[in-house]
């Protein structure tokens, strides 16, 4: 399976960006995840067009934050993959979105605007960075996740 993964697109309507990443990266896709700060429902609209797990940001609509939750885990041929955007500082956002999370095989998650695909104590953190606006990394990103016999991350710089 693969999975289109995004983050932080801070976005208040659909723009020729976003369309553009959809079609060249995740027209292919089986799942798109959304790890937050998305802003409008437009967005949720548009990346409907293929199964969408989202959850809500800091910085999302009333819209948003209605509609989704704060964390959720999705269960993906055999994997638990759990989904939340995070908080606070970027320094140990890590460890603080750890502890809201029990037996899973990946944390998938946002806010930082900073990607990240690497294994901790046997949890794949992955975070695609942010698609559509100023990066701390200095250039956009988004994420693939392809499941098999096991999980594998790959960002991609936009």
């Amino acid at each position: 399976m693969k999975i289109g993964v995004i983050s932080d697109t801070h976005l208040r309507d659909l723009d020729s960006q976003l369309i553009d990443i959809y079609h060249e990266y995740f027209s292919d896709v089986d799942m798109i995840i959304h790890a937050g700060d998305l802003v409008s429902t437009e967005i949720v609209d548009f990346l409907s067009q293929k199964p969408l797990h989202v959850v809500q940001g800091n910085m999302d609509s009333l819209d948003i934050k209605e509609r989704f939750p704060k964390k959720r885990i999705v269960e993906v041929s055999g994997f638990r993959l759990g989904l939340i955007h995070g908080w606070g500082s970027p320094f140990g956002l890590e460890g603080r979105i750890r502890s809201e999370f029990n037996d899973v095989s990946v944390i998938i998650y946002g806010h930082s605007h900073r990607p990240a695909n690497h294994i901790e104590r046997g949890i794949l953190f992955f975070n695609p960075g942010t698609a559509t606006v100023l990066s701390s990394s200095g250039s956009n990103s988004i994420g693939i996740l392809d499941i098999g016999e096991t999980v594998k991350g790959n960002i991609i710089i936009l």
